[in-house]
């Protein structure tokens, strides 16, 4: 009898002794540079370091699992902190861990209704100027690190800095600011170099976190004082995360789960509340540095960043103390210069952009910046991209008429979208005046009706004719704008 061999399954891709090597260097590099971060972002919300390195830690490693996009970090971040800050501040610790598991709740179903979707209405100058800004918050971020500090963090920056640059052209091996940090360290420990370390953000978590209910009363007046601010981190962790989800895809060229990620941000921040974290949302910068300068692709140095954060910090908490901040700083700023987009504000670029699209990022750039929320940002260059949009559609409807040869009939030809707002310019274009031909035709065969507003804008212009005794024929009409007209012609109180 013939034999089936039943086919062996596909080996992961992370199995691989380079991309595990690759994975496993990036996750190293990503923890360490999580440490600071997480303790800054703990004081922004007022709570003790191990709060945000907790979160960070039970993020990272449950996304690795659950989210949509490989690669790409998810821990405790500034933006999450800012929002659930005056809660924690108001009504304490338990409180704003109800409020990181309700949002989660609200990520999962805002996920399941496909709120990811959106993402299609976000357009490119809006994508530019979110890279753009994040790149500066970043850099902007570090400024504090490098004020009212010893001279000597000068030169170590710098030096960081160089290392990253020129490390690269030896080998590819290991990433630059690994090495960069190691490298940093040691010198700054050995020659007894007295400048700012991890150890002066707070101290380090001694033990695991252990997973237990918020403490706070299980009623309806608990639920009213958290529901806000959980929607509000809901809804800002989503943008963040869907935008760095974007971001990523077009510096990997692959596709991502938008849908999938955004469920699985929603548990992760469950995981992290059950946990005591302060929950959080994809890490922009930290992102970047497991991408682009590590060269990380799977879901593997996501993982592993969350291991070696936890790791890192009880196993040799003495050890990362005394890593120098202007080690990381460098870091960081090579990640921002690396990050903006340096060919959208090219001259040549500029003046070949339409003035529009240029406007858009700089106006999504100016909001990220002066507000540090990048959400707020895509919002509103999003709207503002919008309205020049439909500012632009609406000049593009034209109207041309054509009077018949024995003046009984005129045609008017529409040519266009029309929507609210162009069907204001459109009465304007028709001549109402009492002499003239009876019959008067209006062609849509080229134009397209969209809203009520274009419906109320044709019932006008066939009552002014017909208060001149006219009459009215539209024809031309495609099956949606006919369905439009036919259901709304005479039903929205200012045409007949």
């Amino acid at each position: 009898m013939p034999s089936f061999a039943l086919p062996r399954p596909a080996r992961p891709v992370w199995l691989s002794p380079k991309v595990f090597r690759t994975e496993f260097l990036a996750g190293l590099v990503v923890a360490l540079a999580l440490i600071p971060e997480a303790i800054s972002f703990s004081i922004i919300a007022g709570v003790d370091p191990s709060i945000g390195l907790f979160a960070s830690f039970t993020m990272a490693v449950t996304i690795a699992f659950v989210g949509g996009r490989p690669a790409m970090i998810s821990a405790a971040t500034g933006a999450v902190a800012l929002v659930i800050a005056p809660l924690n501040r108001e009504y304490g610790l338990g409180y704003l861990i109800a409020c990181v598991i309700l949002a989660g709740v609200f990520q999962i179903v805002l996920g399941a209704l496909g709120v990811a979707k959106l993402m299609r209405f976000v357009p490119r100058s809006v994508m530019v100027g979110f890279v753009n800004s994040l790149a500066i918050l970043i850099f902007m971020a570090q400024v504090p690190e490098l004020t009212d500090v010893p001279w000597m963090v000068y030169p170590l920056v710098a030096a960081g800095l160089a290392l990253m640059v020129l490390f690269p052209r030896i080998t590819r091996a290991v990433p630059a600011p690994l090495v960069s940090i190691v490298i940093l360290t040691t010198v700054t420990l050995a020659a007894g170099i007295a400048v700012p370390n991890v150890g002066d953000k707070g101290d380090l978590p001694s033990s695991l976190p252990v997973p237990g209910l918020p403490d706070v009363p299980f009623t309806l007046d608990t639920l009213k004082i958290i529901a806000p601010y959980a929607l509000a981190m809901a809804l800002v962790g989503l943008m963040e995360s869907l935008m760095t989800a974007k971001l990523v895809d077009d510096i990997t060229d692959t596709h991502s789960s938008k849908t999938r990620e955004s469920i699985g941000q929603g548990i992760a921040n469950i995981v992290t509340g059950f946990f005591g974290g302060m929950g959080g949302c994809a890490m922009i910068g930290q992102t970047m540095i497991n991408v682009k300068a590590s060269g990380a692709r799977t879901r593997l140095s996501t993982f592993l960043a969350g291991v070696f954060l936890m790791v890192l910090c009880i196993v040799f908490g003495p050890v990362v103390s005394d890593i120098p901040m202007a080690a990381l700083v460098a870091v960081m700023i090579l990640v921002s210069v690396a990050t903006f987009d340096w060919h959208s504000i090219a001259p040549k670029t500029l003046k070949r952009m339409p003035v529009g699209e240029t406007t858009v990022m700089a106006v999504t750039v100016l909001c990220v910046v002066a507000t540090h929320n990048l959400a707020i940002g895509v919002v509103v260059g999003s709207i503002t991209a919008m309205v020049i949009f439909a500012k632009r559609v609406a000049h593009l409807v034209d109207v041309t008429a054509v009077t018949d040869e024995d003046g009984g009939r005129i045609v008017y030809t529409v040519t266009g979208e029309l929507f609210f707002a162009s069907s204001n310019e459109l009465v304007e274009q028709f001549d109402y005046t009492k002499g003239g031909p009876e019959r008067v035709v209006i062609d849509l065969t080229a134009a397209h009706i969209w809203d009520a507003s274009s419906v109320a804008a044709l019932d006008a212009i066939t009552t002014k004719y017909e208060h001149r005794g006219k009459t009215v024929e539209i024809v031309g009409l495609n099956l949606y704008s006919a369905k439009m007209h036919g259901t709304l012609s005479g039903e929205l109180g200012g045409g007949h």
